[in-house]
């Protein structure tokens, strides 16, 4: 009986260990799964499929149109818009992956159910940009190995561990978000910092700064959303 009671205390002290500090050890997980070579890619996929979609969604909510979405295989993309507000669309690839790691990591950690049916919401927008926005074997490969890792997520037996994976995806995808504009520093002037810049004339580096200052402020939110909670 003495054992059984001390099992119960040692659980107890475990749950309230990873409810208290359940978003910094998501946060430690996902930056050292960033490091490691083979096991990030399908997570780099991600971030830059919702990296092409947010200008993609951006041309449709302007006006525009989407004509083509590409993904490469070491993690880069290419979202071909017409119409539209060109400084929207060039303005929300790296915010909408900013936007989309925060709405996953957000709606995943409400209730278990909406994990899953928030996973079933990114399968089926995934299936419409094959369907209807790409042209190429590698992207539609891409999208379909995407596809088969939300599948997997679903089909776990345990909800809680759908769950903790769901919102661990919404951290890499915010990770990824902070880090992926500081490529853009490359001196090339290519890329969505140097469009806004020509197209503004506020240095390319200004507009970096302003997505990895959205990427942080969300992660800093969500850990004080976390907090409260």
């Amino acid at each position: 009986m003495p054992d059984s009671f001390s099992s119960d205390v040692a659980q107890s002290k475990s749950l309230s260990f990873w409810q208290k500090h359940q978003f910094w050890l998501f946060l430690i997980a996902g930056a050292i799964i960033r490091k490691i070579p083979i096991v990030s890619i399908p997570f780099n996929w991600l971030e830059s499929y919702f990296h092409e979609i947010g200008h993609g969604l951006a041309a449709l909510a302007t006006g525009g149109a989407i004509i083509r979405i590409q993904l490469f295989a070491d993690g880069a993309g290419l979202c071909t818009t017409q119409g539209g507000s060109a400084f929207v669309i060039s303005f929300f690839g790296y915010a909408g992956a900013i936007l989309w790691g925060g709405l996953i990591y957000s709606f995943a950690g409400q209730h278990q159910r909406l994990a899953q049916f928030f996973s079933g919401f990114i399968i089926l927008l995934l299936s419409v940009s094959i369907l209807l926005w790409a042209r190429d074997l590698l992207t539609i490969i891409i999208l379909g190995s995407l596809i088969t890792m939300f599948i997997m997520t679903i089909k776990l037996k345990r909800l809680t561990m759908l769950q903790n994976f769901v919102q661990l995806l919404g951290i890499i995808v915010l990770l990824n978000s902070l880090f992926s504009p500081l490529y853009l520093l490359d001196g090339r002037d290519l890329g969505d910092g140097a469009t806004l810049s020509a197209s503004t004339g506020i240095p390319e580096v200004l507009w970096v700064t302003i997505w990895s200052g959205l990427a942080l402020a969300m992660i800093v939110f969500l850990s004080r959303l976390k907090a409260r909670a």
